[in-house]
């Protein structure tokens, strides 16, 4: 009998450790401490509502549907800015653009700013970069392109882009490549992915899209899907940019949002392209995947989803509110909401934290966000600031360049002609002495259910607008007057960081 025994124990054994085998190539369990691969998604000129998850009444996106569904939802996400550039800055860095010198697109970052890419190049990360770059120019000799900015491999663009991009990889000559846009730079995601696999350690992948970014293309099947779009769109005319000429045309706003649509349906597919060949591979359970937009919808997009005051270019909640979703399986095991107030720069401290890393020895803008991981009530701990920078009344042609202009020329090509030509240059200036009239424009700042916005331009009388937000969304009952105390401690905490951010833009944190 003993023996007998001894038989049925190490045959229970062998089933055990055959099911734990299928169960490590369905999904492999992370170890204890192992650190998470990380996925970085951003599309372009994408607001807040245009998403089936918010709401929308046209959108479709099956893909970011689920991932709100199954992982962490966040329902007060921000772009660090109301454009790409500046956002893109406060993505990568954890600390608002205007620190650097990236106020505006075209203005390009500089090349002492740490970003996450080298933060979790510490901790033994292999990184890449794939899509719109718009940081300055991609080239090898570009001292703010993205392996200058610790990224081991780029496949990317100066700008944005559409149908068959052309990109340029790792710094080489601009390549045109076929396909859908979000669908080549995702299957190039998924090459790096298994190579890096396959030489072990852990992968942080940060992919950029181009849409729906203006001028729009798109597939026939996508395009089909918004054939029915209401005939009263068509009333409306809207400009943009035409594919044929790179020129302003004016064209029906439902023949524009129906490429639109198409175009951010087909980012949602690609999307789902890589969170499949995430779980196939057995790389799901303990990947980060966090997407969101980086700025809001486009004057030439109108807006057709939930009432949001303002749009891209300006900071009541249309200009910086955008989507944000964050799946993580070994960490996040049931779908939650957080209506805490979260924004690009905390990417990085968030990032730094889940892997042990130290922050940069410099201001840092952005908080850790995992606390909400576990705890979706939490508030935010920190003021969260905006920023419209008057550029254009403290810099000039003139003004002492940052970076030898002859590096700041593009070289990548795209549909939208401007100043005669089809690629773009960057620029970024000097800046010595801080003076009152810099601290013009406008700013926000959001604490606890409040937004306190200061529209005042250059040597201009100033507009004082306070809203509760939580009650509020649409920003439409100002409550400046009701709350001056409030409204006092705000624009006191206001100009106390505006402080520090022309400290910065002195350089003084190199």
């Amino acid at each position: 009998m003993p023996h007998r025994t001894y038989i049925l124990n190490i045959l229970t054994l062998l089933m055990m450790v055959s099911l734990s085998c299928s169960d490590a190539i369905k999904d492999k369990e992370p170890a204890e401490k192992e650190l998470p691969n990380i996925v970085l998604l951003m599309s372009d000129d994408h607001g807040w509502d245009e998403v089936g998850y918010n709401g929308h009444p046209f959108v479709k996106t099956p893909v970011l549907d689920e991932m709100a569904a199954t992982g962490l939802r966040f329902d007060r996400f921000y772009s660090g800015h109301s454009n790409c550039s500046p956002t893109r800055g406060s993505f990568l860095t954890g600390r608002h653009p205007n620190r650097y010198g990236t106020f505006t697109p075209g203005w390009s970052i500089r090349p002492e700013e740490i970003t996450v890419a080298d933060v979790l190049k510490e901790a033994g990360y292999k990184s890449a970069h794939f899509g719109k770059w718009h940081l300055g120019p991609v080239k090898k000799e570009s001292p703010t392109n993205p392996g200058a900015m610790g990224f081991d491999e780029w496949l990317s663009h100066d700008n944005f882009f559409e149908m068959d991009p052309v990109l340029s990889r790792n710094g080489g000559r601009p390549q045109k490549i076929k396909g859908e846009g979000s669908e080549v730079i995702i299957d190039e995601a998924i090459k790096f992915i298994e190579r890096t696999t396959q030489e072990g350690g852990p992968f942080m992948v940060v992919v950029w899209f181009g849409s729906p970014h203006e001028p729009y293309s798109a597939l026939p099947q996508d395009l089909a899907l918004y054939d029915l779009l209401p005939d009263s769109l068509a009333e409306k005319e809207v400009g943009l940019t035409s594919n044929t000429t790179g020129e302003k045309v004016t064209r029906p706003l439902r023949a524009v949002l129906r490429e639109r649509y198409a175009e951010i349906t087909a980012m949602d597919r690609s999307i789902g392209k890589l969170r499949t060949y995430l779980e196939e591979s057995g790389n799901k359970k303990n990947t980060i995947v966090w997407f969101c937009g980086d700025n809001g919808t486009p004057k030439s997009a109108a807006r057709t989803g939930m009432t949001l005051r303002g749009q891209k270019g300006g900071l009541y909640e249309g200009g910086v509110r955008v989507p944000g979703i964050l799946e993580w399986p070994s960490r996040i095991k049931q779908p939650i909401s957080t209506s805490a107030v979260s924004v690009t720069t905390d990417i990085l401290p968030t990032l730094a934290g889940v892997t042990g890393q130290s922050l940069p020895q410099r201001p840092i803008d952005g908080i850790d966000l995992a606390p909400i991981f576990d705890d979706p009530t939490q508030k935010r701990d920190k003021p969260l600031f905006f920023w419209m920078f008057e550029s254009r009344k403290i810099f000039h042609d003139a003004s002492e360049p940052y970076i030898d202009p002859r590096l700041q020329e593009g070289t990548t090509p795209l549909a939208k002609k401007m100043a005669g030509k089809y690629t773009r240059n960057f620029r970024n200036f000097k800046y010595n002495e801080i003076s009152p009239r810099d601290f013009a424009g406008m700013r926000s700042v959001m604490k606890d259910d409040y937004k306190l916005v200061i529209d005042e331009k250059y040597q201009s009388d100033e507009i004082v607008e306070l809203y509760h937000i939580q009650n509020d969304p649409g920003e439409v009952k100002n409550l400046a007057d009701h709350y001056p105390d409030v409204v006092h401690d705000m624009r006191t905490e206001l100009r106390n960081w505006q402080k520090s951010v022309l400290h910065s833009l002195t350089e003084k944190d190199y």
